[in-house]
């Protein structure tokens, strides 16, 4: 229903599916409409074979990653409150289901956020 409302009416120019839940299939659709996908907590879940598979077709630059606080802790915090340090928990899970460094995921995924809510020249690189 989302793909097919979104075709009706126009994609934004910048478009970034928030705590990104769907598999591959979703992911596709997304990333064929010019969207970014930001991926939450949720991936570091037993159960989210579906979620890591779709990170993994996502191209690096089309990748963000959030924590939801003070919702979806990864794990091991999961069940507790989320907060902002717990990023670099999503950015590792992400970074493996992509097989890529964790440093690599790191820079790409701020390049990403910088570009996609306008802050290039913000802070450090």
């Amino acid at each position: 229903e989302t793909f097919t409302h979104l075709d009706a009416e126009g994609i934004p120019d910048r478009t970034v599916f928030h705590c990104f839940t769907g598999g591959s299939d979703e992911a596709r659709e997304g990333l064929a409409r010019g969207a970014l996908l930001s991926f939450s907590g949720i991936i570091t879940f037993r159960t989210a074979d579906d979620l890591r598979a779709a990170v993994a077709i996502c191209p690096l630059e089309r990748v963000m990653i959030e924590t939801d606080s003070p919702f979806l802790a990864p794990v091991p915090h999961r069940g507790k409150a989320n907060e902002p340090a717990h990023v670099a928990l999503v950015g590792a899970a992400v970074a493996e289901s992509m097989g890529r460094p964790v440093d690599e995921v790191a820079e790409a995924t701020t390049a990403n956020a910088r570009m996609f809510y306008g802050l290039e020249g913000y802070g450090p690189t």
